[in-house]
């Protein structure tokens, strides 16, 4: 399944990991500068249609890699400025970005906890649990949707 597979009808809000949804998947690494990001097919088309479809779209994801020191955060700010200029270039939209960049289980920001699920219905208060799509590629990603009281679909 990919993204475009996806069927959203009844839902308002999206949550969309980043790392194998948005972007291709680096085994055993990170994206740690821009050109070492790349789009997975049809995404930014997906996106497009999306955003006229639901009123929020967010990405949520762990981004380690700044606390391993492997990049800077505004290394990751940067990324995720041009990923986000692409998308609105071809029609879409990502509202907001949330990321952890925590190496332990134990922040409460970091998936599978609801950290930034909380930070996200903090900013709008108007998002209803029972409209919210999680969209991810790992397990934790689903238990994340699981522990937040949303649905998840996971990619395969």
């Amino acid at each position: 399944m990919k993204l475009s597979d996806i069927d959203i009808s009844g839902f308002d809000t999206l949550l969309l990991d980043r790392d194998g949804v948005i972007n291709r998947l680096r085994p055993n690494d990170y994206v740690k500068q821009w050109s070492e990001f790349e789009f997975l097919p049809d995404v930014k088309e997906t996106l497009a249609q999306w955003a006229q479809a639901v009123k929020y779209i967010f990405v949520v994801t762990n981004q380690r890699g700044v606390s391993k020191g492997l990049m800077t955060e505004q290394d990751l700010i940067d990324i995720h400025r041009r990923m986000c200029q692409e998308i609105e270039q071809a029609g879409g939209r990502i509202d907001q970005i949330y990321y952890c960049t925590a190496l332990t289980e134990e922040d409460p920001r970091r998936k599978p906890g609801i950290g930034m699920f909380l930070d996200i219905l903090h900013d709008y208060p108007d998002i209803d649990s029972d409209t919210t799509l999680m969209i991810g590629d790992s397990d934790s990603d689903m238990l994340f949707a699981q522990n937040c009281g949303i649905r998840g679909i996971k990619l395969e």
